[in-house]
């Protein structure tokens, strides 16, 4: 009867060192005698006690978080910049066997990398250009993760943070990129104003009746005020037979006059 329980007992203990489950998303990397085999999962995995060692990979994808970089632009801004990657393990073996812990491994080189290509960068390049600058990140750290087993999907540029006197200079630049832009609308409105009034003259100049057209149009437009006092503009056509009479009677006394 006790030669059954121990026999029972060392069952259980065989099959709880022998027995693993893995997920879906976890594949097993499987040590024997210190050599590497196929990898395996998911499902139930069978193991050697004592023989076989076996470490959980993960294949899901991780986002890591690049804590801030102090960085010296190419044009010699002091800024710190922070970013995320995103990266999953595609081969399992590699992520195991050719890196010591591929996590902190990937956050160190991202750190480095993030340090490197932004500092080749000028400011304005990276405010304007994150496009640019995301895809020579994820460029570079997919290069360098390859042997690892690791596919680096993206890089995106979080936050840049500026400092207090680079921010008032470049809120100062932008208010008079702002005034620059209102002043050159507003000589081109001028500029397209003359030029209409230019016109308009050439065309009263060659129609004089045109003038009168406009005369008429100005008493009905001031008809329809509720003003109590009310002017109406006499054109200067009107007066001009009186002033040639009077010009033709000046004439005439000056030559009586020299006679």
């Amino acid at each position: 009867m006790q030669a059954l329980i121990v026999i029972i007992v060392l069952g259980i203990i065989f099959l709880a060192s022998a027995i693993r489950i893995l997920r879906e998303y976890e594949r097993g990397v499987v040590f024997r005698l210190g050599r590497v085999i196929k990898p395996k999962g998911p499902g139930l995995i069978i193991l050697i006690p004592i023989i076989d060692k076996m470490v959980r990979v993960s294949l899901r994808l991780v986002a890591m978080d690049v804590p801030p970089q102090d960085i010296i632009t190419k044009d010699n801004v002091s800024v710190k910049v922070n970013a995320v990657i995103y990266f999953r393990v595609m081969d399992s073996v590699k992520s195991v066997i050719q890196v010591e812990n591929y996590l902190f491994a990937t956050s160190q080189l991202a750190q480095t990398t993030l340090r490197s290509v932004c500092g080749q960068a000028e400011l304005d390049e990276l405010l304007s250009q994150r496009d640019k600058i995301n895809a020579k990140l994820q460029e570079y750290l997919d290069e360098h993760t390859d042997p690892w087993g690791i596919k680096v999907s993206n890089v995106e540029v979080k936050h840049i943070d500026l400092p207090q006197d680079m921010q008032r200079a470049m809120a100062r630049q932008a208010e008079a990129e702002r005034e620059r832009r209102a002043k050159v609308i507003n000589a081109e409105g001028e500029f397209q104003a003359a030029t209409r009034l230019a016109e308009a003259a050439t065309i009263i100049q060659d129609h004089p009746m045109a003038l009168q057209l406009r005369y008429l149009q100005t008493l009905r437009e001031v008809a329809a005020e509720n003003n109590s006092t009310t002017v109406f503009p006499v054109p200067i056509d009107l007066f001009k037979p009186f002033l040639t009479l009077a010009e033709k009677l000046s004439q005439e006394k000056e030559n009586a006059a020299k006679r």
